[in-house]
């Protein structure tokens, strides 16, 4: 049993890098004989836990990406309240995690600190991911053509002074975004609202939500740096509690 979940682990290595896996290359990073290494991984596709492909390499059963990805969104609202509560403790101001749903952004999970002048929960509360801190916090990862598809049928329109005009204009925030760390959303969403968000990545190194801290302009802007980078600490935190390196 030992030996099997090393070969198997071996497998799930290999294919991380985007390729299968073959007996020879197995055996050379376990330092095993290629028939004991081939026996296993017979075993191992016949009890469904890899695949055999038209060659002769071996990929990960689907059901692992299933299992994996169930265990992600476990693990995501098990740690992510108490990674928002150390932040909105830490900056005096509003948290949440969103993630992205098509064209919109969908709030899962919020910390609201004794002085936050927000009334109300936003959990179960979506935006359009254009004018949004989680919306481009989730795009991080995303090419260009990845971006302008997500919005192909979207029209642009303004929810407050400094929405984005056009894909075109949200490319060139996004690219700013990288550049910082972090997102500015500047009264993008609604006419003095201020928010810093980073992104949130899992074991496949995507990005899956968004962590952000959202107040007042007033009460924000002056306070950017600090908030941004706290934030972004944050995620980086969250991140790794989800597998990511």
């Amino acid at each position: 049993m030992g030996r099997g979940f090393d070969v198997l682990s071996a497998v799930a290595d290999v294919v991380a890098e985007g390729r299968p896996a073959t007996v020879s290359e197995i055996a050379t990073m376990l330092g095993r004989e290629r028939s004991q290494v081939s026996r296993s991984l017979a075993a191992l596709d016949k009890q469904g836990y890899i695949t055999r492909g038209a060659g002769r390499g071996y990929d990960l059963a689907w059901s692992w990406y299933a299992t994996a990805q169930e265990l992600t969104a476990h693990r995501m609202h098990q740690h992510g309240l108490a990674v928002l509560d150390d932040l909105a403790t830490t900056v005096g101001e509003a948290a949440f995690l969103g993630v992205l749903q098509g064209s919109t952004t969908l709030t899962v999970l919020e910390s609201l600190p004794p002085t936050t002048r927000m009334i109300g929960s936003w959990i179960g509360r979506s935006y359009p991911a254009y004018c949004s801190d989680a919306g481009r916090a989730t795009l991080w990862d995303a090419s260009d053509d990845e971006v302008r598809a997500v919005f192909s049928s979207t029209t642009f329109r303004a929810q407050g002074p400094n929405t984005p005009g056009s894909v075109d204009d949200l490319l060139v925030r996004l690219r700013a975004d990288r550049e910082r760390g972090y997102c500015i959303v500047d009264q993008e969403a609604e006419p003095g609202l201020y928010s810093v968000a980073a992104p949130v990545w899992d074991f496949r190194q995507e990005v899956v939500a968004a962590i952000q801290v959202v107040g007042a302009y007033s009460d924000m802007v002056g306070r950017t740096e600090k908030c941004g980078d706290a934030c972004a600490q944050a995620a980086a935190a969250l991140s790794e509690l989800l597998g990511a390196r």
